[in-house]
């Protein structure tokens, strides 16, 4: 018999874990899984032999209600949990993460973010848009989102620093992009917000600091161009490494071509780092990333 379209989903779950590399990881998580009748629709693992841990993305459909199917693995975990030492996390498929984007006066990484929220093409739900600058505010008012408008001076930094919180935890926010914010975050809140902070930059660094980074690479005649997107940490631009993309280039581009090209290659460098973190497929392992694309 065909299914019913108008039948309701299984409720799908995706299970992160990690946790000391040994034998019969796998085998105990499936288990677990089987004997509440799920069935595992995706599944990656990676053992580390740098650090020696474990990681593993599982997504499940369970029967049941999604709450009664959720706290039913929750429960049969708290076993495997003990035995292998897990560090885990449980959440719905495809939820949207409550996530405040923060700008400065560039626009093209939040509006790429933006549209492909509301296009339905990463599961956000974007609860504010913070900016140093109120340059940005009508595009977050096209798009529906409040904007926040935090200036940032030496002085007030750990006011603004204060108000991002509030902000942050008065929206019940889960991720924080800095979409070409063009300001550096405390240690404090560095720590604060730990592995929930993505930033995205140029790929010129540490050659080319400081303002008009495409116009010093053209001086250098740069022959590829390219963007990094990080978690961040109190050390400048070095947290783990989720997404790069780099693009070729010769002597016929000027420096305004160079600034297009590098606006795109930043935007699509950000939207997949946002996108996996979302969806659970990158996991810390010391000051690398394992991502499960």
């Amino acid at each position: 018999m065909a299914n019913d379209p108008a039948a309701p989903a299984t409720p799908e779950w995706v299970l992160t874990l990690s946790c000391p590399d040994r034998p019969g990881i796998v085998h105990a998580v499936s288990g677990v899984i089987a004997g509440l009748g799920g069935n595992i629709t995706e599944s990656q693992q990676f053992g580390s032999p740098v650090t020696g841990r474990f990681y593993m993305r599982v997504q499940v459909a369970l029967p049941g209600t999604p709450d009664d199917g959720a706290d039913a693995l929750r429960d049969a975990l708290a076993r495997v949990v003990a035995e292998f030492d897990l560090t885990w996390d449980l959440d719905r498929v495809g939820r949207a993460v409550p996530t405040v984007i923060m700008v400065s006066k560039e626009a093209h990484c939040l509006n790429d973010l933006l549209f492909r929220q509301r296009a339905g093409d990463l599961p956000l739900d974007v609860v504010a848009v913070v900016g140093n600058h109120p340059d940005l505010a009508g595009l977050a008012t096209f798009y529906g989102v409040p904007f926040h408008h935090v200036p940032v001076t030496r002085d007030t930094k750990p006011e603004a620093e204060a108000e991002l919180l509030r902000i942050v935890e008065s929206t019940g926010a889960e991720l924080v992009v800095l979409a070409r914010y063009m300001q550096i975050l405390s240690d404090e809140l560095c720590v604060r917000l730990a592995g929930h902070v993505i930033n995205i930059h140029h790929s010129f660094l540490p050659s080319f600091k400081g303002a008009r980074p495409y116009h010093q690479a053209f001086e250098r005649g740069v022959k590829l161009i390219g963007a990094t997107s990080h978690y961040v940490t109190g050390d400048l631009d070095e947290g783990p490494i989720i997404e790069q993309e780099v693009e070729r280039v010769d002597h016929t581009r000027n420096p305004a071509e160079l600034v297009a090209l590098g606006q795109d290659v930043e935007r699509r460098t950000l939207a997949r780092a946002v996108r996996w973190h979302a969806e659970h497929r990158v996991l810390l392992d010391g000051l690398r990333t394992v991502v499960f694309r």
